[in-house]
């Protein structure tokens, strides 16, 4: 605004406001400029903000819609690393044991490398954390309702500061929380996953679960031709090898020959008041190749594993069943390991 000191005629004022218009047409050009530059560098900003953002997630090799190879990947427990100004350092955890809240991730990292080598498969069961050694095998609990899986953890995440682990979309689907999007969980470690990506273990603990059967209409009963066969076949087996009857350590012995064999005693006991995991222990064996057998037999009941304990001459080879989320479930898979002849067999509460 124009200031006066002494009056003007009216010419003198029509060539002020004359002046003014011009000076606030300038200044509306001015500012259009001004407004174009900054609303060009913020457009510019954005891109680069979504191109680098884009550049932090490896390229796809398996397009959606195609099958995804298992393994593939390498053995990585990783050096210390900074992510959104907080360290994260790996290391190997035998005794991890923790509860907080897990997320899921889908399509957009589908078909690309995980932290380790591996392809991820938002259909397999599979999960991303930020420390524990890849690949590994770790059981997750749904603390709101109960269900609980393996799950092989291949990839690096999650950085908010309140999660624990990232679940592929099925495992989040499985577990009951996909369109929540997070849930509290336990999370316990288990023990390293094979190399060769067979993901057979976990599949077979999700198909042991009471709400998975009932879910899918798969529990049905075998027939008793079959079950006839198969407990025949399985006294030939006892009676081709002595059994060793004795009790579970809390802890594995050290120097297993295969550590993958040995995940379903490679888990410690839970504190008080943790959620419990239950196996049964069919027999030991002072053959490897007649345990083996055994546990091909038992796979037709539940998921099996053979567990190693000791070394040389003083090598037995444990076959167990489980783990299995809920008392009930290890109850009936006990009685039906009785029933085919393994009298001695029991239940294992960690």
């Amino acid at each position: 605004m124009l200031r006066m000191s002494a009056p003007v005629g009216a010419g003198a004022v029509q060539a002020a406001s004359s002046c003014r218009a011009d000076g606030f047409a300038r200044k509306g050009v001015l500012f259009a400029l001004i407004f174009t530059l900054l609303a060009a560098l913020m457009v510019a900003g954005c891109s680069r903000g979504k191109k680098s953002s884009s550049q932090t997630l490896s390229k796809r090799v398996v397009a959606l819609g195609q099958p995804v190879p298992k393994g593939g990947g390498h053995y990585k427990v990783g050096n210390p690393y900074k992510i959104g100004g907080r360290w994260y350092r790996p290391k190997e955890q035998p005794n991890y044991n923790r509860i907080g809240v897990a997320s899921w991730y889908g399509e957009l990292f589908h078909g690309r490398y995980t932290a380790n080598g591996e392809i991820y498969d938002m259909n397999a069961l599979t999960a991303a954390h930020p420390t524990l050694p890849m690949p590994s095998y770790v059981h997750v609990t749904n603390l709101r309702n109960g269900r609980a899986l393996v799950l092989r953890v291949n990839d690096r995440g999650p950085y908010a500061h309140d999660r624990i682990i990232d679940l592929s979309r099925r495992s989040a689907r499985a577990l009951g929380f996909e369109r929540d999007g997070t849930v509290k969980v336990r999370v316990r470690y288990l023990g390293p996953a094979p190399l060769n990506g067979d993901d057979s273990y976990e599949r077979q603990i999700y198909a042991s679960q009471s709400w998975a059967r009932v879910a899918s209409g798969t529990g049905a009963r075998k027939t008793p031709a079959k079950r006839t066969e198969f407990a025949s076949a399985t006294r030939e087996a006892i009676q081709a090898d002595p059994i060793v009857v004795g009790s579970i350590p809390d802890k594995p012995q050290s120097g297993s020959a295969n550590r993958s064999t040995a995940v379903a005693g490679n888990v410690q006991r839970s504190p008080r008041g943790a959620h419990r995991m239950y196996f049964v222990q069919a027999s030991s064996f002072a053959s490897r190749s007649a345990a083996d057998d055994l546990n091909r037999r038992l796979s037709e009941i539940g998921p099996s594993r053979v567990m190693q304990v000791g070394e040389g001459r003083d090598a037995r080879f444990r076959v167990r069943l489980g783990p299995y989320a809920w008392r009930h479930d290890a109850d009936q898979t006990l009685r039906e390991v009785v029933s085919i002849g393994l009298r001695d067999a029991y239940m294992v509460t960690q």
